[in-house]
């Protein structure tokens, strides 16, 4: 699985090409691995937005739309929907690209939270300041 993340405005996007070590049995994208990409598309996200450590509270609503292949590109896609004291909701789809054809649909999507910490690994503010000038 290759992997490149870019920053694009108030999304952060990261995009794998799907290797043959990464499909079960089916021959598709095992949902483990691409539970994986989900969760580090919304660590990035989080951690540029709080501009702290974070760590995965919860995930909810993950949907595996359709099978992703081998040699296919998954572009993932990680918006902050929701900023608390010490929390954020992120929502990510997972858009995959046939690259001989150009072809691209949704395959995933699912919303996690993230919540800040500090060294202790216990809730720690964002700090405002740092969201308004990423904003």
């Amino acid at each position: 699985m290759s992997l490149s993340a870019i920053r694009n405005g108030d999304a952060s996007q990261m995009t794998a090409l799907i290797f043959p070590e990464t499909v079960n049995h089916h021959g598709t994208l095992f949902a483990g691995a691409g539970l994986a990409l989900m969760s580090k598309a919304a660590f990035l996200a989080a951690s540029r937005r709080a501009r702290r450590r974070v760590v995965m509270a919860a995930s909810d609503k993950i949907h595996f739309r359709t099978p992703v292949l081998p040699g296919q590109m998954l572009e993932l896609t990680a918006t902050i929907t929701r900023v608390g004291r010490t929390s954020m909701g992120v929502d990510i789809t997972g858009e995959v690209e046939t690259l001989t054809t150009g072809a691209r649909h949704l395959a995933m999507s699912g919303h996690f939270d993230m919540v800040a910490v500090d060294e202790s690994g216990r809730p720690t503010p964002i700090n405002p300041d740092t969201m308004e000038a990423q904003a």
